[in-house]
């Protein structure tokens, strides 16, 4: 009889071992969830210009270049700049979730000397994020994009 009271015992014992360590470990793993990798919002700018140089001393009236179009993409929402006026072109500042992903911009443009650039730039939150440029004369295209993902 004492051998039957001491293994139920037992039984009991080991039950609740088994429903405490359960207990445990779900409340842990719980603790372990990581949460904060929320999409964060950024505020984005794209820039495009043109950098005419040319020859010394410039030409009377002065030659500049001239945009043709500005294609920005945030995410997979496109929209395009047909014909700005100027030689800087910018989409001033939007909110943008890193949700979005990757943000792309291009431009296309006429420049009049083999020295003159094409510079198209993304700033994210005030920094510049990525840049590309292109030098020469005639129509050029210059495009950059960044991603959000890291990889």
């Amino acid at each position: 009889m004492k051998q039957f009271y001491k293994s139920k015992s037992l039984l009991k014992l080991s039950f609740l071992f088994a429903v405490l360590f359960s207990v445990i470990s779900v409340l842990n793993s719980c603790n372990n969830d990581d949460d904060d990798e929320e999409f964060t919002d950024h505020i984005v700018q794209f820039e495009a210009k043109i950098i005419t140089n040319g020859p010394t001393p410039a030409p009377t009236p002065p030659v500049t270049g001239n945009f043709k179009a500005v294609v920005t993409q945030i995410g997979t929402s496109p929209s395009t700049t047909f014909n700005p006026t100027g030689t800087t072109w910018s989409s001033g500042d939007q909110f943008v979730s890193s949700s979005q992903s990757q943000l792309n911009l291009a431009a296309n443009a006429v420049l009049p000397y083999a020295d003159s650039e094409l510079i198209v730039n993304i700033y994210v939150d005030g920094e510049l994020a990525k840049t590309e440029k292109v030098v020469g004369s005639g129509e050029k295209n210059a495009s950059t994009y960044y991603s959000f993902l890291e990889l």
